[in-house]
């Protein structure tokens, strides 16, 4: 895809670098992050902001950035310039684990059950780093309030499940640890249409409960519909954001997935 020409104002109706508009406190603040691999930045100077309470969906083409975002933000790479803020603490130069017990729980895109064991077990797996037991069987309890079905299914092995099941196993596993931001890499992947809309149905869901959301989606429109918050990536850089509903009716939202980059409008 041709680049853009970086001298382009953002479009009309959006704005450019850092959040979108609103008046949430902000769980995440991502900072002139730099990032990348062999010494390559895929991430230039990207600034984001994540609300309070609120479901983000950052979208943007093959190459934008959007995985190395995630990696960045869960300790699976460390940046080389920037920041990344959770609740004002600096995650930059904390290791995943460390992460993790700061509240930032992240459901990887590939799938990432233990297919011989239980629906049961894999859940309470989402609490290993806890040494309570009754607090282990508390949250249990509380995950499968949220998901009933998946408590029909907990004697079940996980391989047993199709694909859009697992998915929401794999929610349910995170929300063990009750995260104060709950990453979502690329959910929707390789799902039917139909089990996609459950899956969506599932991220509502946990937002409903309480759960602030970052998440990162293929299916463009769908994750911008379904978010109060939207961030379009394009490479390397924050392009466009705003409101998940101005991002998606932006007119120049097309130009960007049909191969062109965005235009000054």
């Amino acid at each position: 895809m041709t680049g853009p020409d970086e001298s382009r104002a953002p479009a009309t109706g959006a704005t450019q670098g850092t959040g979108a508009a609103t008046t949430a406190r902000s769980v995440l603040k991502v900072e002139d992050l730099a990032a990348g691999y062999g010494g390559g930045d895929v991430l230039r100077g990207v600034s984001l902001e994540v609300p309070e309470g609120g479901i983000t969906c950052v979208v943007g083409p093959n190459g934008a950035g959007k995985s190395t975002l995630m990696a960045s933000i869960s300790g699976l790479l460390r940046p080389r310039l920037g920041s990344i803020l959770l609740d004002g603490e600096n995650l930059v130069g904390r290791s995943p684990r460390q992460i993790l017990r700061l509240g930032v729980v992240q459901v990887p895109q590939n799938h990432s059950l233990f297919r011989d064991m239980t629906v049961r077990e894999n859940v309470e797996l989402g609490a290993y780093i806890l040494a309570d037991r009754a607090q282990t069987a508390r949250r249990l309890t509380a995950v499968f309030d949220v998901f009933p079905q998946i408590a029909d299914w907990a004697g079940q092995k996980a391989g047993s499940l199709s694909g859009g099941q697992q998915r929401l196993v794999e929610f349910a596993r995170a929300l063990m640890l009750e995260p104060r931001l709950l990453l979502l890499d690329e959910p929707s992947m390789g799902l039917a249409p139909k089990i996609l809309r459950t899956v969506f149905g599932a991220i509502r869901q946990m937002n409903e409960a309480g759960t602030t959301i970052l998440l990162v989606e293929q299916n463009a429109r769908a994750g911008l519909r379904l978010s109060s918050h939207g961030v379009v990536m394009e490479n390397g850089r924050v392009r466009l954001s705003g409101s998940g509903r101005e991002v998606l009716e932006n007119p120049e939202i097309g130009a960007l997935y049909l191969g062109g980059a965005v235009s000054s409008g």
